[in-house]
Parts: C-alpha cells; structure tokens; sequence
C-alpha cells in the first residue's frame, strides 16, 4: 500500500523528470512502463488528488482536537445613550441617566474540546477507509497509464517493422523496374509492361512514406502517454520479435487470476466499507454530542481612550460544558439512515457487479489473445510463403520467363501479406496489453 511518503516521491520524481525529458530518452518497455506510472498526466492528477485525499483526512482528525479562538472588540459611542427612569432620589417623577461609557474594549480567548460526538468517532474510521481508497484509486490510474504506455510503445514497433517490411521489397522491385525500362529502350518489352512496374513502385514509395507518417505519429503519442514534452527524442531499446517471442507473453491466456486481488475490485469493496461507514455515521446523529470549553477576556471600560490605565481594564474568565440532546427531527435523521443504507445496498451491486465483470472481460480476453495469438501465426506463415513466392517471380522476371504483370501481381500479393500480417501483431500486441489489465498484471 503507498503511503503519502510514497506520493510525495512521485511528486519529486515527476519535477526532476520535466526537468531533463528534453534531450533524448532511451527506453525499453519496462522503462516505458515505469515512466508512465510516474509522469504520465493523468498520474499527476492523481497523485495530487490522493495529496488532497490526504489533506481531507488531517481534517477530519483535527475537528475533535483542542480548537482555540480569539476574539476583540472596541466601540466608541459619540453619545452615550441616556435612559430615562424613576427618580429614586425625590424630586421629579423621571430622571435622565447614562449607564454607559464612550469608551469600551475587549479582547478574549477561548478553548472548544469535542469531548464525546459519535459521528466523530466513525469520521475517524472512514479515514482510514478514505486513505485505502485514495491510494487504490492512484493505483488504477497507474494501471491504466501502463497500459496506455505499452500499446503506444508496442505501436510504434509495429509501425517501424512495417517500413522495414516494405523496405526490404522495395530493391528488388526498383531493380525490376530500372531493368525493364531498359528493355522497354531496347524494344525487347512494350511499354506497358515497363510503365506498370513504374506504377507499382511509385504505389510502393507511397506506401512507406504512409506507414512512416504513422510512425511519427505513433511516436507523439509515446510522448504524450510518458508525459514526455511533444518532439522529445526516444530511441526503443526493446526489439519487437523477441517480445512477441516472449514465453510469458505466449502464455499469458493461461495465466492465474485472483479477482480480489484486482485493483478495481478493490476500490468497489473500499467503497462498500465506506457505505457501512456512513450508514454508522448517520445512525450516531441520534447520539448526544458534548464539548467542553474555558474562556478568558479582559474589558476596558472608561470615559476616555486611556487603555494603558490597568485601573480601567477587568478580567473574566469561565468554564463550561455543552450538551447537545437530539430529540424530534420530523424525521429527518431517519431518512437520513434509510438513504445511507440504499446507498451501502448499491454500493453492494456494484461490487458485485464488479467482480462479474473482470471474471467475465478475463474469458473474453482470453478468447481474443487466444484467437490473435492463431492468427499471428499464420499470418507470419503466410508471409513467408508470399516472400518466397515474390522473389522466384522476381528471379523468373530477370530471366525473361515472368511477365511484369506477374510480378506486379505477386508483389502486390506481398504487400497485402505485409499488412495483413502487420495489423495480426497490431492485434496480438494489443490483446496481451488488454489481458494484463484484465488480470492486473502491469
């Protein structure tokens, strides 16, 4: 579990981080992974949402410690009122008196002790609860960011194997067509034939400037998911074959899953404990509360603004007791409870709900990785066999069996193969990215 010790060190980490992502990054994928979960932006947002979470709870304990006030008064009458009362003294039946002063101040101190309020003593357990949750919400957010990062990391591969793909054709193709151009001077071949392999190269230059497009734009969103600034330098220390190769990444389909070891289902059951914790917070509303305070205060009063005269300033202090006795609310407090137990009921399907729907996205990403995983295979399988069938076509041209049209016919078979079999990796890679955050294996 991490601790605000924990946070405060990604906080350090994203700082030191924006300082220096400027110049170039080297990175493999598991260092991909770990930058996303420190500096990714939604991390950032998240660490600083459990900060505030952590903030909320300092809060809430401090409510029943001593709390201290002061207070100062001054007031100044222009005239003093007079009051009119019976003349005890003979006389007249009224007379004209002024009780007060021009001048008076005061200036006091208090000290409030919550001593007994027993929706403070669950407020103080549903901190704990609030801190659990707070750190299993960054948790997620971290997932997600690895997520995110290893599809755009993997992405960029994909894309960059699809160039070298279409660079390792594009010779023999540029061979072909220099060769036929050649003929076509000669008159050995019309120039259809030669003006049809122009077309399929230019078709072919096309086509990697495409996935080279592709590839820069796969790169700005490596950048944006590491919360990289946009155009920093990453060279991928991790090649893309061995990772596909991985015995782990092969067999991830089958591997062990504990559905309350999931962050998500984590959260949902710190949810349902802060439901219980709220259904006993609105049912100790009906409990008395008492509080216990000391006041002291001094009042200078006296017909001229003389407060350095100690003989015009009076003490008084007290201490006293607040007894707070709910009776009769309309049935107010009563609703209150009802609604806290409908929302502790809801927050019960949720985490029922919850639980059924990583069992069920486990089957089904396991079906997905399963089927990609086949369909890579005989993608990779039909590459090779479209490569081979390319190059005798190529080797036929040379030697004046093949037509241009056969060739360019097959080619356009190889760069079919070529991107079918670069869309079977897209899959795989993203189905095994998919399975782990189903499993919460990042």
């Amino acid at each position: 579990m991490r601790t605000i010790h924990t946070i405060t060190t990604i906080i350090i980490a994203l700082l030191g981080a924006a300082l220096h992502a400027q110049g170039p990054v080297s990175l493999s994928l598991q260092q991909a992974l770990d930058m996303a979960a420190k500096q990714s932006y939604a991390v950032q947002a998240s660490a600083l949402e459990a900060e505030k979470a952590q903030a909320k709870i300092k809060e809430i304990t401090g409510m029943g410690l001593p709390q201290i006030s002061g207070t100062g008064t001054m007031q100044n009458y222009i005239e003093v009122p007079t009051m009119v009362v019976p003349n005890f003294f003979g006389g007249d039946e009224l007379m004209k008196v002024q009780f007060g002063v021009p001048w008076s101040l005061s200036g006091g101190v208090q000290l409030n002790q919550l001593i007994f309020d027993g929706s403070y003593l669950v407020g103080l357990q549903a901190t704990r609860e609030l801190r659990t949750k707070s750190t299993k919400d960054l948790e997620q957010t971290v997932l997600t960011a690895r997520v995110q990062a290893a599809k755009a990391y993997l992405g960029v591969l994909a894309a960059e194997e699809g160039i070298r793909l279409i660079g390792e054709s594009l010779p023999v193709l540029e061979k072909a067509n220099t060769d036929a151009r050649a003929m076509f001077e000669q008159g050995m071949i019309e120039s259809t034939d030669s003006d049809r392999l122009t077309v399929q190269l230019d078709e072919v230059r096309n086509q990697q400037r495409t996935m080279q497009q592709q590839a820069r734009v796969a790169r700005a969103y490596l950048n944006l998911v590491l919360g990289l600034p946009t155009g920093t330098p990453i060279t991928l220390t991790d090649a893309l074959q061995p990772l596909l190769d991985d015995p782990k990444e092969v067999g991830l389909a089958d591997a062990a899953f504990d559905v309350n070891q999931h962050v998500d289902q984590q959260v949902a059951q710190s949810m349902l404990r802060l439901g219980e914790l709220d259904v006993r917070n609105k049912k100790a509303a009906y409990l008395p509360s008492l509080a216990g305070f000391i006041n002291y205060q001094q009042q200078y009063n006296y017909t001229s603004f003389d407060v350095g005269n100690g003989s015009w300033w009076f003490p008084a202090s007290l201490w006293g007791l607040q007894l707070n006795v709910p009776i009769f609310s309309s049935g107010m407090r009563h609703q209150q409870v009802r609604q806290a137990k409908l929302s502790l009921e809801q927050a019960g399907i949720n985490a029922k709900a919850t639980e059924q729907r990583l069992l069920a996205e486990r089957e089904q990403q396991q079906a997905i990785l399963r089927a990609a995983q086949d369909s890579y295979e005989t993608g990779k399988k039909n590459l090779a066999l479209s490569r081979s069938i390319f190059d005798r076509t190529s080797v036929k041209f040379t030697e004046g069996v093949a037509s241009s049209f056969e060739l360019t016919q097959e080619h356009g078979n190889y760069l079919s193969t070529q991107q079918n079999y670069i869309q079977r990796i897209v899959d795989l890679l993203q189905a095994r990215a998919d399975m782990r955050k189903a499993l919460d294996a990042y």
